[in-house]
């Protein structure tokens, strides 16, 4: 039975990857600090084929058992925590990071990097392809996020060309599913939290910046498809369908049958103004690209929600 290594495994994308990795047939060790995951998120994980370590990635990690593959998912990823936990956010990837790669160096495994497509800032190049090298802020409030991730790839890099582990790098495009937290400042899961309640759409700027939005399935099938390659040049992974922030608010008006009107607010610093993946190389490399539309999504994330009562 092959072993895979989850860092940030009781987030929400890392506990949907659990997920999948078991289905797979997969011993799955999950590896959190719980800063901003849950133990609800991976509580229906149960069995010796599962192991949570409440572990902070930014200390040594040991782990005895032999691992094939090792997910670094790990960091603070919505606005909401990484401008309340700068030095965390740039110690996960920076020290978190090293400490990971080191796992994989000892255990001969294969390494993923979760980066984002933040690393392009405000883009200069619309869509975003994976040769360009960005338009970011390093000393605004979002740098230490955009700077973790950007020096966390160099390291990969590094890892890669002077001490051989076999590594990847996914830059992660806007994902959407259950398990968002309701309250994490991103706009799918505050535009349904303020609708199921009837309260009006707080829509940033006015609205015409863009993003791409992918469904968490499809964003998973992305990563275990790059991990499962020989690839070591970063890939986008995300959906191309653009909208504007307009756009997603009415979508989800029209999607819950709320009532809410949509209010504007000030747009925060350095938010980019557009945000799409060129997906070019992973549907050449990988033969992905996404299957579940905006509003499949949506109608997926509320049928969740009704389950959970009310919860995103």
């Amino acid at each position: 039975m092959p072993t895979a290594v989850v860092t940030g495994g009781a987030g929400f994308l890392g506990s949907h990857l659990c997920d999948s990795l078991a289905r797979d047939g997969y011993r799955v060790i999950c590896v959190d600090n719980l800063e901003t995951g849950s133990l609800q998120n991976v509580e229906h994980l149960r069995g010796d084929e599962f192991v949570f370590l409440n572990h902070d990635i930014t200390n040594h990690i040991a782990i005895d058992e032999p691992v094939d593959v090792i997910y670094h998912l790990a960091s603070p990823a919505s606005p909401i925590d990484y401008l309340r936990l700068p030095l965390q956010t740039l110690k996960v990837g920076s020290l978190g990071t090293h400490n990971a790669l080191g796992l994989a160096k000892w255990k001969r495994a294969r390494f993923l990097l979760a980066s984002t497509s933040e690393v392009y800032g405000d883009p200069l190049i619309h869509p975003q392809p994976e040769t360009y090298w960005g338009n970011v802020n390093p000393i605004g409030p979002r740098g230490v996020y955009d700077e973790a991730k950007r020096y966390a790839e160099a390291l990969t890099m590094a890892y890669h060309r002077q001490q051989g582990v076999d590594t990847c790098i996914v830059r992660i495009f806007n994902t959407y599913g259950p398990r968002m937290r309701p309250h994490d400042g991103r706009a799918i899961p505050t535009f349904v939290r303020q609708a199921l309640a009837n309260e009006p759409l707080t829509v940033f700027g006015d609205g015409s910046q863009t993003r791409s939005f992918c469904y968490v399935d499809d964003l998973v099938h992305g990563l275990k498809a790059l991990a499962q390659s020989g690839e070591h040049l970063p890939v986008n992974i995300g959906n191309p369908a653009e909208y504007t922030l307009f756009e997603l608010a009415q979508k989800v008006v029209e999607a819950t049958g709320a009532t809410s009107e949509i209010v504007f607010e000030a747009l925060p610093v350095d938010d980019p103004k557009v945000r799409q993946p060129d997906i070019t190389r992973a549907r050449q490399l990988l033969g992905w690209e996404p299957q579940v539309s905006l509003e499949d999504g949506l109608r997926r994330i509320l049928q969740a929600s009704s389950r959970e009562s009310l919860s995103v």
